[in-house]
């Protein structure tokens, strides 16, 4: 302590002295003073190891999108081309014509973007109120009913496929529509079929069953957990009852991190092939997932070429271009808030 106060100290008065000396010297000294230094030499290289570092990554992450993109302009001929990488020689748009026309893709983007848009909204409201229950109430089992949320994450989808599709083919609640028809209220039919038709996800989204759900509901707690229990003390003094406060004061508040929810909701219901494949087992509806294929016109015209397989590998490509681009344009404008969802959510270091 002593050590510390006997150092020399610089006033502020020899400080500026000293900036104003500075100021007065030659320009040649200036410079050299200002540059020819290690400190200087230091930023320099941690400034050019950062950019060779995210040129690096991002070329890994970047280059597969871009030769799709590429190669989806490109004719037959540029697929036996050696002399053509990754500018088409021949530019063509037969692809993405064929692919947007023959395939209904108009059709299958308003039932996907219906389908992820009910899921997505309904996901949301449902994950963040069992979310909020979990975290601001102190009852009787509510550890055990957060590890069988965790639990939901944890056991592979893949074991209840028969399950879920035996489920919603005889959909039944409880017996009830076995009780009718003993009754002779209704035919014997077993339940009701639900296959091919959105009720199954839509179900499952209203009990927090749904994809990932256990996953948002987790992200919900931990950021309900840091809102101030002030908030609520203050509301129920005033006459509010539990879900008033939670609908006028906390939902309010956690926009950002409902959007958040909502766009991971929306985009996985959007690329999903898990569910799809179990409750879309016919062509009557069609999805983006279900849509990729290769259009006649191009098969017939082209399936004798040389360069076939790898002109073909480039119109499945191309369809899966399609199906993420209105994916590129959400998350263009919605990134800030997924950016502040994931940093009031607990999940990062603070």
């Amino acid at each position: 302590m002593n050590a510390e106060m006997n150092k020399p100290r610089v006033k502020r008065e020899s400080r500026n002295r000293i900036r104003v000396d500075f100021d007065r010297s030659p320009l040649k000294e200036r410079l050299k003073a200002k540059f020819l230094n290690w400190y200087f030499l230091q930023k320099i290289l941690l400034t050019i190891f950062r950019l060779v570092l995210l040129i690096g990554i991002s070329y890994v992450v970047l280059y597969p999108f871009i030769t799709k993109i590429s190669a989806s302009f490109m004719s037959v001929s540029d697929f036996v081309d050696t002399t053509v990488r990754l500018i088409p020689k021949h530019f063509s748009l037969e692809i993405y014509r064929g692919v947007l026309t023959e395939l209904n893709y108009a059709g299958s983007l308003m039932n996907t973007f219906f389908l992820s848009t009910a899921a997505g909204v309904i996901q949301t409201f449902i994950c963040a109120l069992i979310g909020y229950g979990l975290a601001k109430f102190k009852f009787k089992g509510n550890k055990v009913v957060f590890i069988l949320v965790i639990l939901t994450m944890v056991i592979p989808h893949g074991t209840l496929h028969f399950a879920m599709f035996m489920k919603f083919r005889f959909f039944d609640i409880y017996g009830v529509f076995n009780l009718l028809s003993k009754a002779g209220i209704m035919k014997a039919v077993g339940g009701i079929n639900l296959i091919n038709t959105f009720w199954p996800l839509m179900l499952m989204s209203l009990t927090g069953l749904a994809f990932k759900n256990g996953l948002y509901i987790f992200l919900m707690r931990q950021f309900f957990r840091g809102l101030p229990d002030e908030l609520e003390e203050s509301a129920y003094l005033d006459g509010s009852n539990t879900l008033r406060t939670f609908v006028s004061i906390i939902l309010p508040l956690s926009i950002p991190m409902l959007v958040t929810v909502f766009l991971f909701a929306f985009c996985w219901q959007w690329t999903d092939t898990f569910y799809s494949g179990i409750f879309f087992n016919s062509t009557k509806v069609k999805l983006l997932t279900n849509f990729i294929d290769t259009p006649k016109s191009l098969a017939r015209a082209y399936k004798a070429s040389p360069g076939w397989d790898m002109y073909n590998s480039s119109i499945i490509n191309t369809c899966g271009l399609v199906i993420i681009f209105p994916l590129v344009i959400l998350y263009v404008f919605l990134q800030n808030f997924l950016v502040q969802g994931i940093e009031r959510s607990g999940l990062t270091a603070s």
